[in-house]
């Protein structure tokens, strides 16, 4: 007992530095208690800094007002009124209660984490057992009231890790919904929250320096059984903490599953991705390709055997036993009408009538030449006028989204009720060359920095965007000087925006844009070392906190922006690996401007402020003292881009037509004799086609101008090729008909070129109408680019073909008037004496094509070789077809010298980050009904599947989803900043404005009333009436550091709400994509997103009161235009099948049904397609709009290639098919090589110069390769095809000629390999083609028709 007198005694006298060190540790006795007034060794907190007092002691019992508010703050200490006993006054219950609060905003989410939040602080500031807790390592000497005391500054807390880890683990997925981030990445200083850790965690709110806590804390985390560390007397706190998968004492749920993963409930993992088509180990496409080819070959095997069978079976039953071919037909062999099928009727009417109206039509257009040209030119110029009102279209969204598509109607809804998407101007800025360095932080150790982030850079990167921020101009449309507060975006201050409004993100803003924080130093002592920090140390703690108000350095910078709002790293840096931003390679400057309505006046005044931001920042590029190599963009360049690129490929479209009107006018020139070039030339005359192209190029523009179907530059750029390769084949195969043709005795010009017209225009016709209703199906096309070239290219080909039954027809006419009086071309007044030679020249490509070409390509062997190497090519483009990429990367659209390649390049090798896409709910959705709003949040009482809650599922699996942040969430931040754990949301209770609303930032003394009290349940949700009233204040509520859910720059925006009605017609939830780098990922990115949203559409749907026509549907500026290749394939098939359709139809009526024609016709085309597509994998050409519209082109061109061919064939009535195809081939294929394939090909090289790499890969490579497989298909495959599967001989045609023979009396005519064409000439004599040539001697035939009743003998001259 003595001894315990003599220690009471010595603790009574010592002095208090004794008393320090003599303190008890045991229970129910304090360390602290009371407060001291501010920490004087604080400066530039946040937040009140009061401090404890020393006060070694028992603890003291709370009773009244000090138990009820313990109760409320710190629960887990109540042990019912009378019997519970704290180490903390009232007053330290009140700034505990306004410390705590401040996490709590963020973390009452949770319950069981909140709980356990304030737990820990409780104990550490409330514990009757404190001084087995906490052991007070410093104090400083104040004085209060005139009372010397000691103010605790420094204390250390022993924490058992089954405690801090479990308080943790509650805590560390509990996720801020307004940026979709971890709330514990706040919370843990420089760790952020991938290296945050429970030690880590703790350290951080026990740092005085980080602004928030009042004193310096260094807890001391002990392991069970590891108690050797432990101070005598000490026990490491070991209270039960609760996982987030429990309820709290006082009622609180569970934790949502969005914030605790072991509230989750089991969710599948989504199935394993479509294993590729195989069959074995081998690709199916390949395999069926394989056999497919392998089939074709057999069949054509069989038919071969098949063949020479019956050809020896009829040379054994033939009388004269000398057939040469089993399809030899002997001419002097009787045919009996009954043997004529109504085909071959059909077939002979139908060439009688075509031919006869042709002729009569040609004589009619040359006898009244001027007449006939000043009518066409009247016509032309009347349609053409409609081209001063043409609208010409440029925006890519109405190019390529169809008005009435699922993207266009959603982006017109979101941009209707959200406004559109903000403008971006953007620098990605690099310093290639320039060092790593080492910094050796006091407070981060040794830290890697790329040479980039070094002071000097950031500096000029800050001098550049302040002389961009700085940008000034006059605009007539506000009638004052804008500026960028004029046009831009200010979350926080959307109504009256000062410059420091405007959202402006980059690294500088870490630093508020000031030159004096970037400069500023401090002196710094840590665990008893004093170094000095400097912007470095800021830099590292902001990039990894980038939500903070203040670091915790001695500089007391705030990470913030000027304009408000957080910098997140991925915004400011670029170019690092797994968030190590101090090795970021890049630095990223981004303006944010409003987007504006095209028919806004600000629409104006933003695309000037974008236009001088450009100006500024290629001025800074090409300055030489800049250390920057960058890339950089405005939301304008890429319309800019293209409509540079297509006023500087202007000219090479226009040297392109030069090249093949040159052609055109040397290639239809006879040149028998050098006297006579000037003479024989067709100079004018194929001025004269290039003219009716033109004019009906020009007549289908205007045509539609004043129907008001607007024109883009694809439409410009293509369809005067289309047409003119087109209307030279026709030109073509007019002009060489005409002069190999031989006037007959008697004949006048007109009448010859009558007659001429008659045999060929049946040909032009058959072509013209299949490639003109081939177009105009293709008009059915749901995509307005396709849908307007093919309205335009239908008629710019209808017009020309009936430009040249008229205008043409004339112009020959006259030249051939001119050619007669021997006068010259151009000077018609000089004449010469050297007279037209009797013997039309044959030139040198139409004897070539008889002599040598057609008999080596229908040799027996080369035949087979043919068809086996075709069926080859096919059957491996089908393969490669189903390989083809589809889609078209932006990069494509851009010239090769365009900047914006380069911004392309640095924005996928720099970038971290996808595009932000919403979640877009419509009207007839009750938000305010507790049911609604479970449907929706994700944080506790929340359903598990909601609406919230499935977006971070889809997060999970960003592989599959293309998901990165879940949706940031107006209505779980809405409930957050009503919990009244917070101060968020309180009432006046005092002054004018009692009742009101009152700010976070307002005194607690004004506003003593929450706005909601907290249900027993733990499960906040607004009444009805609650719910209106409150969230207008939520949604116009500056966020602050008294309240960080404040709505004001995050959902202001987000939710549109009818004040009268209370009813929301109109949200949205934002998320972000995983990076995308090319068409195919951001085609998938919107399959998937579609799929998340019809899944929560059909949902939400289930809820009563739901609308029947709710939808939740994705939004993302990038949608509109990759919607298209969700389809595009099956809306490609669709387009060509109906353009391929006419081309049977149209063949096989023209032809009169004959279906063997139309098919073998149909066959070739298909075939030219689908090499088409193949060669387009093997050469990266993707498939996309530009692609199809080529496609269905090449459709059109194969035509020209295939049908003159097919149709000569079938009117030929020579005795084998050989012979025919043979004849067909040296005729036709003369007139298509010289009129299809050389008009296209020199043209088309002329734009592999072009600058536009969509035009070199789309318009020269596509169309290079549909010419040379065209002319491939129809020169020598088709004459192969149908010297073995062509149609038999017409025998009504062969009837005629017998009858004709009969007939010899009247005068003489022979029959020897007389053609169709040859021996009626009111019939059309075959397709003849530009190259039908003459074979043999003129020889008269006379042929008996019927003209209007009466019978007429028609003279022909047969070739």
């Amino acid at each position: 007992m003595k001894f315990f007198r003599v220690l009471l005694l010595l603790i009574l006298i010592s002095p208090p530095l004794q008393m320090f060190s003599d303190a008890q540790h045991e229970a129910g006795f304090c360390s602290m208690y009371d407060e001291c007034g501010r920490n004087p060794t604080v400066s530039g907190s946040l937040l009140n800094s009061n401090v404890p007092c020393k006060s070694p002691g028992p603890a003291r019992e709370v009773v009244g007002a000090h138990y009820e508010l313990l109760k409320e703050v710190c629960p887990m200490l109540d042990q019912g009124e009378g019997q519970t006993f704290a180490c903390c006054s009232l007053q330290q219950l009140i700034s505990l209660q306004s410390s705590v609060s401040l996490s709590k905003a963020i973390l009452l989410r949770c319950p069981s984490c909140a709980y356990n939040f304030a737990h820990l602080h409780c104990i550490n500031t409330c514990s009757p057992n404190q001084s087995q807790t906490i052991n007070v390592t410093r104090t400083i000497p104040v004085n209060i009231s005139g009372t010397e005391k000691e103010a605790v500054v420094s204390y250390q807390a022993y924490v058992s890790t089954t405690f801090s880890d479990t308080s943790f683990n509650s805590c560390k997925n509990v996720r801020i919904p307004a940026t979709g981030g971890y709330a514990i990445g706040t919370m843990c200083g420089r760790y952020g929250s991938t290296l945050c850790t429970p030690q880590r965690w703790l350290d951080f709110q026990g740092d005085s320096s980080n602004g928030l806590a009042p004193l310096d804390i260094d807890f001391r985390l002990i392991p069970p059984q590891h108690n050797a560390a432990v101070p005598e007397g000490m026990v490491p706190y070991a209270g039960i903490a609760l996982s987030c998968n429990e309820t709290t004492p006082t009622g609180g749920e569970q934790c949502s599953c969005q914030d605790c993963q072991e509230s989750c409930p089991p969710v599948p993992p989504p199935g394993p991705l479509p294993e590729p088509f195989m069959i074995g180990n081998m690709d199916g496409v390949l395999v069926i390709s394989i056999i497919l080819f392998a089939i074709l070959c057999l069949l054509f095997l069989i038919f071969l055997v098949v063949k020479c069978i019956l050809h020896l079976c009829k040379r054994k039953k033939s009388k004269s036993g000398k057939d040469k071919n089993a399809n030899e037909v002997h001419l002097n062999q009787t045919v009996n009408p009954k043997d004529i099928t109504c085909t071959d009727r059909a077939s002979l009417v139908t060439q009688k009538y075509l031919g006869s109206f042709f002729q009569s039509w040609g004589i009619v257009m040359a006898r009244h030449p001027l007449k006939v040209i000043f009518a066409s030119l009247l016509v032309v110029a009347a349609f053409t006028t409609g081209v001063m009102n043409m609208q010409l279209t440029t925006d890519p969204v109405q190019l390529w989204s169809a008005p009435n598509s699922r993207a266009r109607r959603e982006k017109d809804f979101h941009d209707e009720n959200f406004a559109p998407f903000f403008r971006t101007n953007q620098l990605i800025l690099t310093a290639p060359g320039r060092p790593s360095y080492i910094y050796d932080s006091l407070l981060f150790g040794t830290t890697n920095f790329s040479g980039l982030i070094s002071k000097d850079l950031i500096l000029q990167l800050l001098e550049l965007q302040q002389r961009i921020q700085a940008i000034e101009f006059w605009s007539d449309e506000l009638n004052k000087t804008a500026t960028l507060k004029d046009v831009c975006y200010a979350p926080l201050n959307p109504d009256n925006p000062s410059l420091t409004d405007c959202a402006v993100n980059s690294l500088p803003q870490y630093f508020q844009n000031s030159v004096k924080n970037l400069n500023l130093k401090a002196n710094m002592t840590q665990l008893g070392v004093t170094k000095e920090v400097d912007w470095r140390d800021h830099f590292i703690y902001c990039v990894n906190s980038p939500l903070s108000f203040k670091d915790i350095t001695a500089l007391n910078l705030s990470c913030m922006a000027d304009y408000g709002g957080p910098v997140f790293p991925f915004l400011a840096v670029g170019g690092y690996d797994n968030e190590d931003y101090t090795a970021g390679e890049a630095f990223i400057l981004t303006f944010s401007l409003n987007n504006y309505p095209r028919d806004d006046p600000k629409f104006k005044v933003v695309e000037q402020w974008e236009e001088m931001f450009l100006q500024i920042v290629q001025e800074y590029q090409k300055d030489p003292s800049t250390n920057f190599t960058f890339a950089y963009m405005a939301e304008r360049s890429l319309e800019d881009e293209i409509n540079r690129t297509t006023i500087e490929d202007f000219p090479i479209f226009m040297i392109s037509y030069a090249v093949i009107f040159l052609y055109i006018a040397v290639a239809l020139g006879e040149y028998s004799s050098f006297k006579r070039i000037l003479v024989d030339s067709k100079f004018l005359v194929g001025l004269g086609g290039i003219l009716v192209v033109t004019g009906s190029v020009l007549a289908s523009m205007g045509f539609y101008a004043w129907v008001g179907i607007p024109s883009s530059l694809i439409i410009v750029q293509v369809v005067p090729f289309l047409v003119l390769a087109v209307g030279a084949d026709n030109i073509f195969i007019f002009v060489l008909e005409y002069q190999r043709d031989v006037r007959q005795p008697g004949e006048k010009s007109e009448e010859q070129i009558g007659r001429v017209l008659g045999s060929v225009a049946p040909s032009m016709l058959l072509c013209s109408v299949s490639e003109s209703v081939c177009f105009f199906l293709g008009a059915l096309s749901n995509m307005p680019a396709v849908k307007s070239f093919a309205l335009y290219a239908a008629l710019a080909v209808l017009m020309d073909f009936v430009l040249q039954m008229t205008a043409f027809v004339a112009l020959l006419s006259l030249d051939a008037r001119r050619q007669d009086g021997n006068r010259c071309e151009i000077v018609c007044c000089l004449k010469v004496k050297t007279q037209r030679p009797a013997k039309p020249n044959k030139g040198f490509l139409l004897p070539f094509m008889e002599k040598y070409y057609a008999p080596v390509l229908l040799h027996p062997v080369s035949r087979k070789v043919v068809i086996v190497l075709f069926l080859f090519m096919f059957c491996a483009s089908i393969y490669l077809m189903f390989n083809v990429k589809v889609g078209l990367d932006q990069e494509l659209a851009m010239p090769t010298d365009s900047y914006m390649l380069k911004y392309f390049e640095y924005l996928n090798k720099y970038f971290e980050v996808g595009v932000p896409t919403y979640f877009v709910t419509t009207k007839g959705f009750n938000f305010s009904d507790v049911t609604g709003i479970n449907a929706v949040c994700s944080s506790v009482g929340c359903d598990q599947f909601s609406l919230t809650q499935k977006i971070q599922y889809a997060t999970e699996y960003p592989e599959r989803s293309y998901l990165a942040i879940p949706a940031s969430s107006w209505v779980d931040d809405f409930i957050d900043w009503l919990n009244p754990g917070s101060r968020c949301c309180r009432t006046y209770t005092s002054g004018s404005n009692m009742g009101q609303f009152c700010p976070a930032s307002e005194s607690t003394l004004m506003c003593l009333k929450k706005c909601m009290t907290l249900p027993s349940s733990g499960i906040l949700r607004p009444s009805v009436e609650e719910f209106n009233r409150f969230l207008p204040n939520f949604l116009t509520n500056r966020p602050d550091l008294q309240c960080p859910k404040g709505g004001l720059g995050a959902y202001d925006t987000a939710v549109v709400w009818d004040n009268l009605t209370g009813e929301i017609s109109a949200s949205r939830f934002m998320a972000y994509h995983t990076p995308l780098k090319n068409s195919q990922e951001f085609t998938a990115a919107l399959l998937m997103v579609r799929e998340l949203a019809h899944n929560i559409t059909m949902a939400m749907r289930m809820i009563p009161g739901t609308a029947e026509d709710f939808e939740v549907f994705p939004y993302s500026v990038t949608y509109v235009y990759y919607e298209q290749y969700i389809s595009i394939v099956n809306e490609g098939v669709a387009n060509l099948c109906l353009c391929l359709l006419p081309t049977f139809v149209v063949c096989c009526i023209l032809l009169g049904l004959d279906l063997r024609s139309g098919f073998l016709n149909l066959f070739t085309i298909v075939m030219i397609t689908v090499d088409t597509v193949g060669v387009m994998t093997l050469w990266s050409i993707d498939y996309n709009a530009v692609s199809l519209i080529n496609l269905v082109t090449a459709v059109g061109i194969s035509v020209e290639f295939v049908s003159h061919t097919t149709r000569s064939f079938a009117l030929s009535t020579l005795p084998t098919k050989v012979e025919r195809a043979k004849e067909a081939t040296a005729k036709m294929g003369s007139a298509v090589f010289a009129g299809v394939a050389m008009t296209n090909l020199p043209g088309i090289i002329v734009l592999a110069f072009a600058k536009a790499q969509l035009i070199q890969i789309f318009f020269f490579r596509l169309n290079l390769v549909i010419t040379l497989l065209g002319m491939a298909h129809g020169l020598i495959f088709l004459p192969v095809l149908l010297s073995f599967f062509g149609p038999p001989v017409n025998k009504a045609v062969l009837l005629e000629l017998q009858k004709a023979k009969e007939m010899e009396y009247s005068d003489t005519a022979h029959y020897d390999n007389a053609s169709f064409e040859n021996n009626e000439i009111p019939v059309s004599p075959g397709c003849h083609s530009q190259n039908e040539t003459v074979s043999q001697k003129p020889e008269k035939v006379i042929v008996q028709a019927l003209d209007e009743g009466s019978k007429k003998i028609i003279t022909a001259t047969s070739f």
